[in-house]
């Protein structure tokens, strides 16, 4: 078990790597550093994940029990199909908080896993979670277009919401078929569609702008969140926006893991009227005081999501173009064995 990271050394590879010290997370950017990540993404990358990092899993109810695990086994299962399991060594790429692979591995994917972000911040959450869950896991922090381990290392290589962080997609799938060992899979999830997220977006816009007017009114003063929080929510956005390069066609990611050198590659499409729910209700959650929103909110949001998650795989699938979905997942083989 890696030792608990510290600001100064998130974490200590196997001894086979060389040990590195990765840089301190950095959890609030000034009005300066946001302007100037306008310009540098990668620089944007890390200003907007670490200062996510300490309250990303509440921000998008992210946990590490049966919900999330079936979660992240549905998304592994649906692109990937039936896999002789478990895996024996499992990276992540852009890890975040370790939400995709450490419910992996409760789930029976992976023995060992390696957390990579770029996001300083972040690798210290998902080392934390993984510490906390008794998890076999070291951490890097460490660039996508150029992976730290050797050549052949890991049997599976899994991503979830990362591609499209990435400025050059092609040049991390090739990296991430030099690290897989010949044979080896890799499964990238939650990557977002190009008409899905211009529905998402004009959605998540419309709900800011109508809860953060209407608590203006002073009988639903007690809905608004201090205006301290919701500028600071609002630089967030103006630095998401920098964060997200890409969207994706279906196809087009297809033919670029082929480029990239996969064999096998296979992407599917889910969430089409779960996302039109789904939107709106985490933008209005991120708008008002947490502790308006209780129990049966969460019932609400969570049993409206799965019950249109339904209607969209039993249903809608079959009559809607896989490309107006909102989520694309993508999977690829080594070529070898």
């Amino acid at each position: 078990m890696t030792a608990s990271p510290t600001d100064d050394d998130i974490a200590t590879p196997p001894a086979a790597e060389a040990a590195v010290m990765d840089p301190a997370p950095r959890p609030h950017a000034t009005a300066e550093e946001v302007e100037a990540a306008r310009k540098d993404t990668k620089l944007a990358q890390v200003l907007y994940h670490d200062w996510e990092a300490e309250t990303y899993d509440d921000k998008w109810s992210i946990s590490y029990d049966e919900r999330c695990i079936d979660y992240a086994r549905g998304r592994f299962d649906a692109v990937a199909g039936d896999q002789p399991l478990p895996y024996e060594r499992a990276l992540e790429l852009g890890c975040g908080t370790g939400f995709f692979l450490l419910n992996l591995m409760q789930g029976g994917v992976a023995k060992t896993g390696s957390v990579t972000d770029l996001s300083p911040g972040m690798v210290k959450v998902a080392m934390r979670n993984a510490e906390n869950l008794g998890l076999p896991v070291d951490g890097r922090v460490a660039d996508a277009e150029t992976i730290p381990y050797e050549d052949n290392t890991f049997d599976l290589v899994v991503g979830h919401a990362v591609l499209h962080h990435i400025p050059d997609v092609e040049k991390s799938l090739r990296e991430v078929l030099r690290v897989l060992k010949p044979g080896g899979r890799f499964v990238f999830a939650g990557e977002p569609t190009t008409v899905g997220n211009f529905y998402a977006r004009w959605l998540g816009r419309a709900t800011w702008e109508a809860t953060t007017t209407v608590t203006k009114l002073p009988f639903l003063a007690d809905w608004r969140r201090p205006q301290e929080e919701l500028d600071e929510s609002s630089r967030a956005a103006a630095l998401e926006a920098v964060v997200d390069i890409h969207t994706f066609d279906p196809t087009d990611l297809e033919n670029m893991a082929k480029s990239a050198g996969a064999e096998q590659v296979h992407a599917a499409t889910e969430e089409f009227a779960a996302a039109l729910l789904g939107w709106p209700v985490r933008t209005f959650e991120a708008a008002v005081p947490q502790e308006k929103l209780g129990w049966g909110w969460g019932r609400f949001a969570f049993g409206g999501w799965k019950t249109l998650s339904w209607v969209d795989e039993k249903i809608l699938r079959h009559v809607v173009p896989r490309g107006f979905f909102y989520n694309v997942m993508i999977t690829g083989v080594k070529p070898g064995n």
